[in-house]
């Protein structure tokens, strides 16, 4: 199986998908991979028993949630899809098995007051206080992915129009704008990092925009930390991720009465329904000023 699954793999970087995603196929189909060595079970005798055997195997035995289990599934039905392609199967074993039904999470946001602390918290002029808050300041302006923002090389920005030339998923290029105060930001850090001769040309020879003390390109992981650790200066219960500051551009937009469908190329969402996510935190707000505001709102008795 391991020769199977090393071919799709490989169709799957042929469409250009994400490293993220072929990753996280690698993942699930090597542990279907195990799955099937545990049971002395072959590729070719796998039918839509063992499929319902395995998920249940991740309920019970690996307590993995609804949408990890979810995930899984899809990988798999596409897997068996590209073996039927093949010639390696006749038929999907995956393909009747429906998917858990997953619960509907609204996006955690901030509000505008706390978005605007968030950002304004890397204080200083160090290169790493510089950095951070260049890099808060155009994840809150533009609405990218962290993965998208640590890809970017310099010559992405265009500071004169204030936009940034995004690659997303699936390798879609795409603008995204940012206004005067992430410009103002990155403009300060550029300067430090051109000082310190930071502006280094990587194996790709490509100079990445946003670095360590070191010059080296930043890693996904290394914002999540830096947002994690901030997060605890910041007066807030919720949790906050870089992933927060992007349902947060986009809430913010709503609420202030932009296009739902600026945002979804603004965000790069395939689907407007993806987009439309927003419009449900966008009510759940005017619930709770419509509730705090309103003098019978909460059944007062009224004159």
């Amino acid at each position: 199986m391991e020769s199977r699954i090393t071919a799709f793999l490989d169709s799957l970087r042929n469409k250009s998908s994400s490293g993220h995603t072929v990753s996280n196929n690698k993942i699930d189909l090597e542990q279907f991979s195990q799955f099937l060595i545990s049971r002395k079970l072959a590729l070719e005798t796998v039918d839509h028993v063992v499929i319902r055997d395995f998920l249940n195997h991740l309920y019970t035995d690996r307590a993995l949630s609804k949408s990890s289990v979810a995930r899984k599934l899809a990988c798999l039905k596409t897997f068996f899809k590209f073996l039927l392609r093949q010639g390696v199967l006749h038929t999907n074993p995956a393909e009747l098995i429906a998917s858990p039904r997953l619960p509907k999470i609204l996006p955690s946001f901030l509000g505008e007051e706390e978005a605007a602390a968030m950002v304004g918290l890397p204080e200083g002029d160090s290169f790493p206080a510089l950095r951070d808050r260049a890099i808060l300041e155009l994840l809150y302006a533009s609405g990218m992915r962290v993965s998208e923002l640590v890809g970017l090389n310099d010559n992405q920005l265009d500071m004169d129009q204030q936009t940034v030339r995004v690659l997303g998923k699936g390798k879609k290029e795409r603008i995204v704008l940012f206004g005067s105060f992430a410009a103002r930001a990155l403009l300060d850090y550029r300067t430090a990092k051109r000082k310190l001769n930071l502006e280094k040309v990587d194996d790709r020879g490509q100079t990445p925009e946003f670095v360590s003390i070191r010059g080296n390109r930043l890693s996904s992981r290394d914002v999540q930390r830096l947002v994690a650790t901030l997060r605890l200066r910041l007066k807030t219960t919720r949790r906050v991720t870089p992933h927060t500051l992007r349902h947060s551009f986009a809430t913010h937009l709503l609420e202030r009465g932009a296009d739902l469908r600026a945002i979804q190329e603004l965000l790069g969402h395939e689907s407007l329904a993806t987009t439309q996510k927003y419009t449900h935190v966008g009510i759940q707000h005017l619930k709770r000023e419509y509730d705090k505001a309103h003098p019978k709102a909460k059944g007062s008795s009224g004159s």
